[in-house]
């Protein structure tokens, strides 16, 4: 056993933040063989069941130290239907590295002798795009008697999707945007996953027969009653969390404050980084300060600074947090990213309110430092404020990324949709079926905000219930 990881190759900070075009780089042939030949190859892997879609991790990672690529890719796919996607976003120190035997128990993310799991998988992923790898979809006579609408075009609807058409079961995607993707598209940027990934992997669905409608809201054009009668036999609803959680602090309503969802959607969906050859304007600020502590505060982040750049601004880019960097739910990778790349931090640091000039802009921002005191509901020590440590920051453009809620676009117009007081949609866990019949759900649309494998999981439990 290599006891040393295989790190990854990745661009320079220098060059990549300056530019919005791939960040990591993979591994070669040689660096995958060297970091799958690390696997210890348990007895009782506890990896696979740190994977919230339970890929058999301990099989493909074996079949890549006999060099049999293509098996890897099938024991792959057998679990997750977008393995170049998943190996580049998904946070694998969290789940199935954290579980693996070589993190010590009890350790809130991977140590860094874990083996890089989801490296191997973006190497066997890539590898099967490469050579044109396909599963081909099923004849069952079961199939000719069902039809399916998906709701939304994100990584649950995606999932769900691909299990059925891998069944033979015909499936219409109804997507409200334009592109098809939801927030691996209008959420994640280009330099995390390249736009060539995601297009391929929506290709492949489709060339399992799943159709996509763009420009489609149901809610609004057509119900999930209308969906029944027009032969859908059941309804698999992917909505995401869309509507942007807002601080309720002074001066939030002035110009140049965004909430995230418009800046990454105005960035990544509609190519802003790219105006003017891409009709979409958008403000860059000369001290920018994002507001939060996930991955979408990172993205933001590590965003705006590239605007900065390419605009030609002397970047000042700071996130700042309520806790501490321990605290934060961002990947390891992104806040190490970020750091790398010029990003500021300022922890135990929380908002007041925003003050701005006579023609509403904003100019400052206040603040207050904080201790960390007894764990709250989330398990993390909650922030307390410390009296008389006001201070003012610099801010030019804000960005609100602390958290995301549920669009009620459908579920206002859909009483038989059970939701709770968040309105989040209401299912049984076993089979993610909602309170009306044949309609299921998953993703952040059920229990809030998730990753895109968790999103994925609850779709395989849908897809499996609907084909029951």
């Amino acid at each position: 056993m290599k006891k040393e990881p295989i790190k990854i190759k990745e661009k320079e900070a220098s060059e990549r933040s300056a530019n919005f075009e791939e960040v990591v780089l993979g591994y070669s042939e040689e660096e995958a063989l060297e970091e799958a030949s690390r696997c210890l190859q348990c007895k009782n892997p506890a990896c696979s069941s740190g994977c919230p879609v339970g890929i058999d991790i301990k099989k493909f990672i074996a079949a890549i130290v006999r060099k049999d690529y293509k098996s890897a890719y099938f024991t792959i796919r057998e679990k997750n239907d977008f393995p170049s996607m998943c190996g580049r976003v998904c946070p694998a120190e969290y789940q199935c590295r954290k579980a693996c035997v070589l993190t010590k128990k009890g350790s809130p993310f991977a140590s860094e002798q874990a083996i890089n799991i989801h490296f191997l998988e973006r190497f066997v992923g890539d590898y099967g795009m490469k050579n044109n790898l396909k599963i081909l979809a099923s004849s069952e006579e079961k199939s000719a008697k069902l039809k399916v609408a998906v709701v939304g075009s994100g990584p649950a609807g995606l999932c769900c999707a691909g299990e059925l058409a891998r069944k033979g079961i015909k499936v219409v995607i109804f997507e409200s945007l334009h592109q098809s993707g939801g927030v691996l598209r209008y959420g994640i940027p280009p330099f995390r996953l390249p736009r060539d990934i995601l297009d391929y992997e929506i290709n492949y669905l489709q060339n399992l027969g799943v159709e996509i409608i763009p420009n489609y809201i149901i809610g609004k054009i057509k119900t999930l009653d209308e969906l029944f009668s027009e032969g859908f036999t059941h309804i698999f609803l992917g909505l995401g969390a869309g509507v942007p959680a807002f601080l309720g602090v002074e001066g939030e309503n002035l110009c140049n404050i965004y909430s995230v969802n418009e800046f990454l959607t105005r960035i990544n969906l509609m190519s802003a980084y790219k105006f003017p050859e891409f009709h979409t304007p958008i403000n860059v600020g000369r001290h920018i300060v994002i507001i939060g502590g996930g991955n979408t505060a990172m993205d933001a982040a590590r965003s705006a600074l590239r605007l900065q750049k390419l605009k030609g601004i002397l970047h000042d880019t700071t996130i700042i947090y309520r806790r501490t960097e321990v605290e934060m739910p961002a990947r390891r990778l992104e806040i190490e990213h970020a750091k790398e790349e010029g990003v500021k931090f300022e922890f135990l640091v929380q908002p007041l309110g925003f003050s701005g000039n006579e023609e509403g802009f904003v100019k400052k921002i206040r603040c207050l430092r904080c201790r960390l005191g007894e764990p709250d509901s989330s398990g993390r020590r909650r922030p307390v404020p410390i009296e008389g440590s006001d201070f003012e920051m610099d801010c030019d453009l804000a960005v609100i990324a602390i958290g995301l809620q549920a669009n009620q676009v459908l579920t206002s117009v859909t009483p038989q949709l059970k939701t709770d007081k968040y309105f989040d949609v209401v299912v049984d866990p076993k089979t993610m079926e909602t309170s009306m019949a044949r309609v299921f759900a998953g993703g952040d649309i059920v229990g809030g905000e998730g990753t895109v494998i968790e999103a994925m999981g609850m779709a395989k439990i849908a897809a499996k219930a609907i084909l029951a």
